[in-house]
């Protein structure tokens, strides 16, 4: 009773002593929340061709299409005459300055995305585009560009002429998902697939600020893999990403595809079956399994594969249309999150159409570490109504966001242990083709959600490319 008194009298007062701030309890961590701040037009008409389900400027495992480095963000996409661009804006502008780097896209493959990158030791910008199963084209900018925006002109010249090497280093000839990772030292890294769908292998290269270096390759495509119909001696494994947590972890999740679809129930179905999870404390040298045991090593002779023990995390089978390359996330305490998707038990034990039965039937889950180290799986209570992916975020306060097909979102409060999911925004407004770019370094920067998305079409008509932002709980 005394110290309610000493309170109110304090409050009274409206004055508040160091020692009493001390002593009161914080105000509870606010839930997920997200308020529509604006939408700019970076295209008013962008390339547009449905293929593999999907566009080419909105292919939710580029990363990034879609970034944010000191105050200004940046965006890349191909305009309707096929031209690669780079496009950025100070934060909270309305007008993007565009720069056309010298490319033009060669196919109309949807995988054949542009992917970002920064190397924080000299202050690049790094695009690597183009890319399905053959060469890539690769463009960096001037040295110093990404650390004085508002002093160096956004033009042409501050970029080189594309190449199909690293400044010189050639990679697979069979190359594909270009995705740039900064190291917590100051370094750039590239994961990428060698091989192809089926019979495939991880392999890195990685940037020091003067030239770039071949780390290998770290998953294997050997093994035999056996279901309840067939077994398969080839495969890849299909990466939901890979990025480092605050304390220097590198993590990645992954399914994994079989060449043989002797292993499906169904040939209308889709090969990829089970979600592993691997780890990395010494930037992608080493791989270990959730209990830490060592199953690969980049560049040597054992990588991670099929029939290593310990790396299935959430075990699922061939036969429910199981989504590759979702997304993840690690929290404020370095445990790692996920969004995987399939169709569930309870609509049917064989999908025949993976399309048409994850249109129909999808749902998304989301798959995380807890405090106590054991993996939690919720299911999100929002049909899928597309084939697509769902992109994931975390805010401040480790509230989680599923970005579902269409631009809607979703959230799930930290307070409850991530299992009060709800929808917080329908996509209303946007006409949103489908799968949808997040800029995940944003976030952190001042709580704001970008959303890069693209306006249906039909056929080849070009279509209006935008970026939308929500404010999330400060």
């Amino acid at each position: 009773m005394r110290r309610r008194t000493l309170l109110g009298a304090a409050l009274a007062g409206a004055v508040t002593t160091p020692a009493l701030a001390a002593g009161t309890a914080r105000a509870a961590d606010p839930g997920p929340s997200v308020t529509r701040t604006g939408t700019t037009t970076l295209d008013s008409r962008a390339i547009f061709f449905v293929s593999y389900d999907g566009l080419v400027n909105n292919n939710s495992f580029q990363k990034n299409g879609l970034l944010t480095y000191k105050g200004y963000q940046y965006a890349v996409w191909y305009t309707a005459d096929r031209n690669a661009v780079v496009g950025r804006r100070a934060l909270g502008g309305g007008t993007w300055s565009t720069v056309k780097v010298g490319h033009t896209l060669r196919y109309d493959d949807s995988h054949n995305v542009i992917s970002m990158g920064v190397s924080r030791a000299d202050g690049r910008l790094h695009l690597n585009m183009d890319s399905h199963s053959d060469g890539f084209t690769y463009v960096k900018s001037v040295a110093g560009l990404m650390d004085d925006p508002s002093g160096l002109s956004w033009t042409a010249s501050r970029f080189g002429a594309p190449q199909s090497t690293l400044d010189g280093l050639a990679l697979a000839s069979r190359f594909t998902y270009p995705q740039f990772v900064s190291t917590p030292d100051g370094r750039l890294q590239l994961s990428y697939r060698a091989g192809v769908s089926g019979n495939g292998r991880n392999a890195l290269a990685e940037y020091d600020g003067t030239r770039w270096t071949a780390l290998g390759e770290w998953s294997a495509s050997t093994g035999t893999y056996t279901s309840e119909h067939g077994s398969s001696t080839a495969r890849n494994m299909y990466l939901h990403g890979i990025d480092y947590d605050r304390n220097g972890r590198l993590h990645a999740f992954f399914t994994w595809r079989e060449q043989n679809g002797a292993v499906m129930c169904s040939g209308g179905g889709i090969t990829n079956h089970d979600t592993g999870y691997v780890h990395s404390d010494d930037r992608g040298r080493t791989w270990r399994n959730d209990a830490g045991t060592v199953v690969g090593t980049t560049g040597g002779s054992d990588r991670v594969a099929v029939t290593d023990a310990g790396l299935v995390v959430d075990p699922l089978g061939p036969d429910h249309s199981l989504m590759n390359q979702e997304s993840q996330a690690t929290d404020s305490a370095g445990r790692p999150h996920a969004i995987i998707s399939y169709v569930p038990g309870r609509f049917g034990r064989c999908t025949t159409d993976y399309v048409a039965d994850r249109t129909a039937n999808g749902r998304a889950f989301h798959l995380r570490k807890n405090a106590s180290g054991t993996w939690q799986k919720t299911e999100i209570p929002i049909p899928l109504n597309s084939s697509q992916r769902t992109g994931l975020i975390l805010d401040t306060y480790d509230n989680a966001y599923a970005i579902l097909p269409f631009g809607r979102i979703a959230g799930a409060s930290k307070a409850s242990g991530h299992t009060d999911w709800k929808l917080l925004f329908d996509g209303a407004g946007l006409n949103a083709f489908g799968e949808v770019v997040v800029d995940e370094t944003r976030i952190g920067q001042d709580g704001v959600l970008s959303v890069l998305y693209q306006e249906k079409s039909s056929g080849t008509t070009p279509s209006a490319l935008h970026v939308v932002d929500f404010r999330l709980p400060a």
